[in-house]
């Protein structure tokens, strides 16, 4: 009976250690920074809109990745998402390619109908997901501004 009652203390005790614990991220998964202006500018083509919402084509800042760098152009039609177009993903291995191939039609999904940036990433392809979600914010970012 003592043993269930030190075995069961000392689960308890190291459960509520754990969960008390916060989660370690690395700085690649949280996100690289984006190049800077200088070397890539992000660029739009608006097509204009009397009503005042973003109306166009906008160019995300290039992102670069452990595994490559990855850019998206969000097209707007009165402020709505209606287009996101890869214009770079990560490709230097054929696994590369196939995690891009996999992954980047979710996303674009994702953003499409969550009309934003802030969606999931993909199981499996981490570093390509955050990415295309900061390229995209990027654009984003810009049609608004």
């Amino acid at each position: 009976m003592r043993r269930a009652a030190l075995a069961t203390t000392g689960i308890s005790a190291l459960v509520v250690a754990l969960l008390a614990l916060k989660p370690h991220q690395s700085p690649a998964l949280a996100g690289p920074a984006p190049r800077s202006p200088a070397e890539s500018s992000p660029s739009h083509t608006p097509t204009g809109s009397a009503s005042g919402s973003p109306t166009g084509t906008f160019t995300g800042a290039p992102v670069d990745t452990q595994y490559g760098t990855v850019q998206v152009a969000a097209t707007l039609s009165k402020g709505k998402i209606t287009a996101v177009k890869v214009l770079r993903a990560p490709d230097r291995s054929g696994r590369d390619q196939e995690i891009a191939a996999y992954a980047l039609p979710r996303l674009t999904q994702e953003a499409i109908g969550a009309q934003s940036a802030h969606i999931d990433t993909v199981s499996g392809a981490s570093y390509t997901s955050q990415g295309y979600i900061q390229s995209l914010q990027s654009a984003l970012d810009q049609a608004h501004a």
